[in-house]
């Protein structure tokens, strides 16, 4: 998966909504099966492992909207005692994560990140190639 031409209107979302949002310490773009797309963040968190992060909580997230029949995944917030991880789907094949400090104001990112999504998924395309070509 790719950002359509450069990555920098893909970037400026993501730093967008860092600046939008008090508390939102970086945001990282990752793959459902969690390889890192890309990222923006200021945490001294490794993307590669917050990519995997994403992939796993969308992994059982996913999989708990299918057995009780709730649909399909669209977001995930883990709090923690100092701070949030918030997983929402881009499309149906990249995650958008977003890490928070404690004074999140988690209903916030949620109106803004909703959005946002939505123009990530506009802006991502896959990219197939074939191994013969």
């Amino acid at each position: 998966m790719t950002a359509a031409g450069e990555t920098g209107p893909v970037r400026d979302e993501l730093a967008a909504l860092r600046h939008q949002v008090p508390g939102v310490r970086g945001c990282v773009i990752a793959g459902v099966d969690g390889l890192l797309i890309l990222h923006d963040t200021m945490t001294g968190a490794e993307p590669h492992d917050v990519a995997a992060l994403a992939a796993g909580a969308y992994g059982i997230s996913r999989t708990t909207g299918a057995v009780l029949r709730q649909g399909t995944f669209s977001e995930v917030t883990i709090r923690s005692q100092d701070g949030y991880l918030a997983v929402y789907a881009v499309g149906d094949l990249a995650l958008l994560a977003v890490i928070g400090d404690g004074g999140l104001n988690i209903a916030r990112l949620h109106l803004e990140a909703r959005p946002t999504t939505q123009r990530l998924g506009a802006m991502l395309t896959v990219g197939v190639s074939h191994p013969f070509a």
